[in-house]
């Protein structure tokens, strides 16, 4: 029998489902289901309804940004230095670089302290070498007299020769985007050479590769801007803190958290995405597979894995020791009076003295170990293969099934949205169902409540989401291959964009759950008093068998929509009357 413990667990598993779905719950200020009446509706929600999902979605809090308007806000900002502190431009980009292209931190350095902030950047106000009249100057590189026409020098006034410039700016450049501090090259001066030194007296190839080192230096060097870390990507990102969701979508397709550059994985923090993908890559599971299911051999101490049935080990060369399975003993000194060739007196009995206690103990612990991490891993690694081909089948979709669809249901292609509003939201939900499993391996086993109570969401989810996906690939290749018009075509119509309403809905509310750290339960793995309190409206429901919902049930079931349609039990689709299963989740009418 149940421990009452479990009894418990259940019932406080049984009334936050409920406060999942149904929403009947006191008011609370940080409830995150506060804002639905209702959250069966949230995952089962008619598609009429689009219009106040979308107004309660958080606005975009960033901008992408391509190379061109990235060029333009640079010249802006070099602008504006420039005009409010009177310097030529050449100098106001030398300031920004320095401060990290920050307008406002320019501005604040300067006006406090113009003195120092040139000495440190290397705007010198006058020349420190004063040159002769003479017509010839002597480069201070190749010591070689040149004609004045021919020797160049910065802001400090040291005379050096057009070649040796070239050369000396030419080795800066190839050495990286060190050259955009580049200083005068008298190892005792600090004055700054600008871009006017360069696009002067560099190669062709030179100049390109110093406006391209400067280009991202805006970028790389702003704290408000990133580069998409997508392979290949140019386009850039400027982002406006403030509302906690830092998952960006690039003009590229590609998403990614802007915190820690990763792939977009809410709703797991970066803390949890950086230890998965560190167990991923890292070499502890093969060590732990190692443990698991290897014994060292007791001369070499190599691993040596079991790969027959007999107990009778040899070692590899040039070990070719051999050995009982069971008890790492010599095999010579085996055979019938130590049980044969399939069992081990000896194992047997140092077993039941506790000699192999401990060793037995950490293997087991291993394996226990291996096979949990195994569990997440693989559906965490299904999921994003899944997720692989969502991505290619939307591009089919977009540039051969819509027109495909187009002429053969005789529909223009701006009315076939709602099948790309599908995949895209496939794709979605499946990253988003992927990196659940990393938050469930990462769940603290003592939270039992908790615990169940996430696999309970995260089931739901699941099955709404293969419910949505299975109508977007294999009932709509139905119409793919069909003819011509077919007038079942509406109706698929009104399915999958409903599908594709609820599953959004649910996700996003999943989302908010986790984000939340399932605040619903307590840390001590009991439901808190809100909980309770939709525990004992819900009366004696069944536990998940039979979904917990005997309040939920009631309360869909009495709206009708009006007297020629029924409202479905399970997914609250107003079908007609005449109908006796779910147009929308096949569920036979009740």
């Amino acid at each position: 029998m149940d421990s009452e413990d479990d009894m418990h667990d259940a019932n406080d598993i049984e009334s936050l489902d409920d406060d999942f779905y149904s929403g009947e719950t006191e008011d609370a200020p940080m409830d995150y289901y506060s804002d639905y009446d209702d959250v069966a509706d949230d995952y089962f929600e008619d598609a009429d309804d689009s219009d106040r999902i979308e107004s309660r979605r958080p606005e975009q809090n960033f901008t992408i940004l391509r190379e061109l308007d990235i060029r333009q806000r640079q010249e802006d900002d070099i602008t504006r230095v420039s005009t409010v502190l009177s310097i030529p431009r050449v100098s106001a980009s030398i300031l920004l670089r320095h401060y990290s292209w920050s307008v406002s931190k320019v501005h604040d350095a300067w006006f406090a302290d113009e003195e120092q902030v040139r000495k440190t950047v290397g705007l010198l106000d006058k020349p420190v070498f004063q040159n002769s009249n003479a017509r010839e100057l002597t480069c201070g590189i190749c010591f070689e007299m040149y004609p004045r026409s021919r020797v160049k020098s910065a802001a400090c006034g040291h005379p050096y020769c057009h070649l040796c410039w070239a050369g000396y700016i030419g080795t800066s450049i190839n050495d990286g985007p060190g050259c955009l501090v580049l200083r005068c090259p008298d190892p005792t001066c600090g004055a700054a050479v600008g871009q006017d030194m360069i696009n002067l007296l560099a190669s062709h190839e030179d100049k390109e590769k110093y406006d391209r080192y400067l280009l991202r230096s805006y970028i790389e060097d702003n704290k408000k801007t990133k580069w998409c870390p997508a392979p290949g990507c140019e386009y850039a990102v400027t982002f406006d803190a403030g509302s906690g969701n830092y998952d960006v979508s690039c003009l590229c397709s590609y998403g990614f958290c802007w915190n820690c550059t990763e792939e977009a994985h809410r709703p797991v923090d970066c803390g949890t995405v950086s230890k998965w993908i560190l167990k991923n890559s890292a070499e502890s599971e093969n060590m732990n597979w190692i443990l698991a299911n290897s014994k060292p051999c007791p001369k070499c101490k190599r691993p040596i894995e079991k790969n027959q049935g007999c107990m009778h080990m040899t070692c590899t060369p040039p070990c070719k020791f051999e050995f009982c399975w069971l008890c790492l003993g010599a095999w010579s000194d085996h055979g019938e009076r130590t049980g044969g060739f399939y069992a081990c007196n000896r194992y047997e009995a140092a077993k039941q003295e506790g000699v192999y206690d401990e060793t037995e103990r950490r293997r087991e612990m291993a394996k226990n170990s291996l096979e949990r991490y195994t569990h997440y891993y693989e559906r965490w690694a299904s999921n994003q293969s899944s997720r692989q081909k969502a991505l290619a089948d939307l591009h089919q979709m977009q540039t051969v099934h819509i027109e495909k669809l187009s002429d053969t249901q005789c529909q223009p292609e701006s009315q076939l949205k709602f099948i790309t509003e599908a995949w895209l939201q496939i794709v979605e939900c499946r990253r988003v169902l992927k990196w659940t499993y990393a938050y469930g391996y990462y769940l603290p086993e003592h939270e039992h409540a908790k615990k169940q109570f996430f696999e309970y969401l995260q089931g739901e989810a699941e099955s709404g989401l293969e419910r949505l996906h299975q109508c977007a690939e294999k009932e709509l290749q139905l119409f793919l291959n069909a003819d011509g018009p077919s007038r079942e075509f509406n109706d698929f119509r009104t399915k999958l964009a409903g599908l594709t309403s609820v599953t959004r809905n649910y996700f996003e509310n999943l989302v908010r759950a986790l984000e939340n750290g399932l605040s619903d339960v307590d840390s001590n793995g009991a439901a808190s008093s809100k909980a309770t309190s939709s525990k004992n409206a819900a009366g004696s429901s069944k536990g998940r068998g039979g979904r917990g919902k005997t309040t939920i049930r009631t309360s869909i079931s009495s709206r009708m929509t009006d007297d020629n349609h029924w409202s479905c039990e399970h997914c609250t689709y107003a079908n007609v009357r005449s109908a006796t299963t779910c147009q929308m989740c096949n569920q036979q009418r009740r």
